[in-house]
């Protein structure tokens, strides 16, 4: 049986030192199997740049996405860009990746440094076509990946960090791929990824950036149904029926509450214990249930997770995007951040007898639930929340 693929994505971008915006844009649209991306890099830095950028990702986001000819992309961009007063040119170089979930597209590139593939392990170049557009030369390349699969795009800020500093010629393309090939994690997200190669980009500009930079990637990967339980329905009648639902088509099942966890248990007829380790000591510990692969406090649990959520949505956060803590908060991150495509919360709306006179009520957990999801899906995630 064929397993379901799923087209992951993530960028990470570095301003120019000194500017508050930043010159590259990146555009991302997900339509009916299809994913978009263009990563735009405007003349220049600033304000101009960043309305070249974004003019030009958003155009052509929109045009690629509804199945334009690349000659009709390009001509638009050229027709529609303001010129520069100062340079009489009007000018964004772009990389647009429009693939399905079999990895199956095209991949076209105008001036951006040439596309990095990551594939069985190692960088490798695409073969690539050269297509004469007016008097653009855009680059083109009929995309086949595989499972594991991962396209790198950059702006040319990748290329010239370091420049002056740590390297006299700038971080030469060899040098990236050689990079990626000792530090890429194959299981990494793409987010997680793009991070890490931006972060080493920082690290060779001595964190200000000589240039905007932005590293954008998309990964072909299994797709991963968690369901998360964030506690019982308001009926204890419905218990058995609510939990039957929890844990079936799911490849992966958390439970998180106290209350929850022993529902759960009693519900599957499975015993429940509990860690005494506190690897963080402002997380309460973990739980076991047999077949439920991580139990977890609930709301203390859920406000670091969505803590953790808003860092790793910011596209300028340069953190480690993977979590090599064991507390509860990192362990429920990587599963729902680095390895879920499709999420399903059961969101029981029961009043929890421990929380009476705490700061803890029914609507600051759906609040939690509801801010955590709009960053999931931020994220790239299917998100589907059932209330009960």
């Amino acid at each position: 049986m064929t397993r379901e693929l799923y087209t992951e994505y993530g960028y990470t971008s570095l301003n120019h030192y000194g500017e508050e915006l930043c010159g590259d844009n990146v555009e991302i649209t997900v339509d009916d199997g299809w994913t978009t991306l263009v990563l735009a890099d405007g003349l220049g830095s600033g304000v101009k740049a960043n309305i070249l950028s974004t003019l030009t990702s958003k155009i052509l986001c929109t045009m690629v996405a509804g199945g334009a000819d690349i000659e009709d992309c390009v001509d638009t961009i050229i027709q529609t860009l303001p010129v520069c007063k100062e340079r009489q040119i009007a000018y964004s170089t772009f990389s647009i990746i429009h693939v399905n979930n079999q990895g199956r597209g095209h991949l076209f590139e105008f001036d951006n440094p040439e596309a990095i593939w990551y594939h069985q392990g190692r960088c490798c170049d695409f073969p690539r076509t050269q297509l004469q557009v007016f008097d653009r030369r855009v680059y083109v390349t009929e995309l086949k990946l595989e499972e594991g699969d991962m396209v790198f795009v950059m702006s040319d800020g990748t290329i010239h960090a370091g420049i002056g500093q740590v390297l006299n010629f700038g971080w030469q393309r060899r040098e990236i791929k050689e990079h990626l090939d000792s530090f890429l994690d194959p299981h990494m997200s793409a987010r997680a990824a793009a991070c890490m190669l931006a972060s080493a980009c920082n690290d060779l500009y001595l964190d200000q950036p000589g240039d905007d930079t932005t590293v954008a990637a998309i990964r072909l990967r299994p797709r991963m149904r968690v369901h998360v339980m964030v506690g019982p329905p308001v009926s204890k009648d419905k218990d058995q029926e609510y939990v039957q639902a929890f844990m079936a088509d799911a490849d992966k099942r958390i439970v998180c509450g106290g209350t929850t966890s022993q529902v759960v248990a009693r519900c599957i007829g499975r015993r429940l214990t509990s860690s005494m380790d506190f690897p963080d000591r402002e997380i309460p510990p973990i739980g076991y249930i047999d077949g439920i692969d991580l139990v977890t406090e609930g709301v203390i649990t859920l406000r670091r997770l969505l803590e953790l959520s808003e860092k790793y949505v910011s596209v300028k956060d340069l953190s480690p995007k993977t979590y090599s803590a064991s507390d509860g908060g990192s362990l429920l991150a990587n599963i729902i951040f680095e390895e879920a495509t499709h999420l399903k919360f059961f969101v029981g709306q029961s009043v929890n007898p421990a929380h009476q006179g705490l700061d803890i009520d029914i609507t600051m957990k759906l609040k939690l639930v509801e801010r955590l999801a709009q960053n999931l899906r931020k994220m790239g995630k299917q998100i589907e929340v059932l209330y009960d």
